[in-house]
């Protein structure tokens, strides 16, 4: 993409209804704009990333076995009328009434829905394990949006639902979401701490929040220092093994985690005194095991080995995808803009041209540009005749990870500069070796 295309609304100063670092980037680097209270449209760069982020979800879902499907965002009143949560779930859902007098309700959580849609077909208990999962846009009607996207009343959210014949096996939907959802932070450059949490209005008693630690997190966490040393890295995983994958949930929960809501001081103060942490985090997703709470009332049920139908054991999973883009910026940023993690970048990096209009600038340009595009990459190319301290700041407040700056003095030399957003260094490399360097960083993700 050249920028004198693109559609860039970059803002000089700071809107002043943003409270947070995220917030007043996403609105100074032109990712987002306010259409209501909580209520956002997603402009080009912003799109670009949540589709990122998106994409990340879908693969890292379909590794662990989970089948994507989509449901609508208006659902039947009926429905949670027959699981008994349609009065019990509040003011935040948003409650419709169609033309012809029926109660809808712009969905917050899908768990009705997908239980209707499996009584419908599945019969059989060899037709399980299943879990399907949907990344689908949720409405809550919070009494005070704030803080942009990260409570917002419109948000993308990845949902998944697993079906069971026993408690053991439901367990191990619940441990193999754990491992899968580790691993699809891990790829957005985020360490999200599984802590255990309150089921809230989903209910059940096995739950787990994923938290990334940041200074404006909503939640007081408790945690043991050790934790935050915990890596999955690339260890491939079987995810058909239970022993597998509960190794994997005793080796991220056996240590101290817990949001406020389950703090337990006495146990807490079982952790070394120089290891115990208190902050704040981000939540980020969130896994329940409930076992036969919705299948049981709505007649969820699969013939046996025994021939008897059995009511399927149940969890429910979800991430929060478009918050997902706040946390990143909450945690990569500086005093300059956002800074963004390679496997999230909008683009991988960014090519300015110090005199455009230069034929031998120019030229070099374009060849950096048809090369990167060529590999698979893509570029983002500042063509603008702008001064060279606008376009540093434009790539700054956006945050690509790499930057390769192309001027007549360094081309005299036959060498162009690759800056890092992250650190700041610089070094001057040929063009050839520029986009090997690049190259390799993204190959080796």
């Amino acid at each position: 993409m050249r920028l004198s295309r693109y559609f860039l609304p970059v803002l000089k100063e700071t809107p002043s209804e943003a409270q947070i670092v995220s917030h007043r980037l996403m609105l100074r680097a032109g990712m987002i704009r306010q259409q209501a209270a909580g209520i956002y449209s997603w402009l080009p760069l912003g799109y670009k990333v949540l589709k990122k982020v998106e994409q990340i979800v879908h693969e890292e879902q379909q590794r662990a076995g989970h089948i994507p499907l989509l449901m609508p965002t208006l659902q039947s009143a009926d429905l949670w009328r027959e699981s008994g949560r349609y009065d019990d779930y509040g003011e935040e859902m948003l409650r419709i009434t169609d033309r012809h007098g029926r109660d809808m309700l712009y969905g917050p959580t899908n768990e009705e829905m997908i239980t209707d849609i499996f009584r419908s077909y599945v019969r059989s208990y060899k037709d399980l394990p299943l879990t399907l999962y949907h990344i689908q846009w949720k409405f809550r009607d919070e009494v005070r949006p704030r803080f942009g996207v990260m409570r917002g009343r419109e948000f993308l959210m990845k949902d998944g639902y697993n079906f069971d014949l026993t408690v053991e096996d439901a367990l191990h939907a619940y441990n193999r979401h754990l491992v899968s959802y580790i691993r699809t932070y891990e790829r957005m450059g985020l360490q999200a701490i599984p802590m255990r949490a309150d089921s809230g209005p989903i209910g059940g008693d096995d739950t787990h929040e994923f938290l990334v630690l940041a200074d404006t997190g909503e939640s007081e966490v408790f945690y043991d220092a050790a934790v935050t040393d915990i890596k999955l890295g690339k260890r491939e995983i079987d995810y058909d093994s239970h022993e597998a994958c509960h190794a994997v949930m005793e080796e991220f929960t056996s240590l101290y985690a817990r949001t406020d809501e389950t703090h337990d001081a006495a146990l807490f103060e079982q952790v070394p005194e120089e290891r115990r942490r208190v902050a704040r985090g981000i939540e980020v997703g969130q896994i329940f095991f409930f076992g036969t709470k919705y299948s049981e009332v709505m007649g969820a049920t699969v013939q046996g080995p025994d021939g008897k139908p059995t009511p399927v054991q149940m969890g429910s999973h979800g991430i929060g995808v478009s918050r997902l883009l706040g946390a990143l910026i909450e945690a990569n940023h500086d005093d300059k803009g956002i800074i963004w993690p390679e496997g999230v970048t909008p683009f991988h990096v960014g090519i300015v041209n110090l005199k455009q209009g230069d034929a031998e600038a120019d030229g070099a340009c374009e060849a950096l540009y048809k090369s990167f595009e060529a590999l698979g990459l893509e570029p983002l190319y500042d063509d603008r005749d702008e001064r060279a301290g606008g376009k540093f700041a434009t790539m700054d407040i956006i945050g690509l990870p790499w930057r390769i700056t192309v001027g007549p003095r360094g081309l005299k030399n036959g060498v162009v500069e690759v800056t890092s957003r992250r650190t700041g260094e610089s070094e001057e490399l040929t063009p050839e070796l520029a986009i090997a360097k690049i190259a390799k960083i993204y190959a080796d993700l």
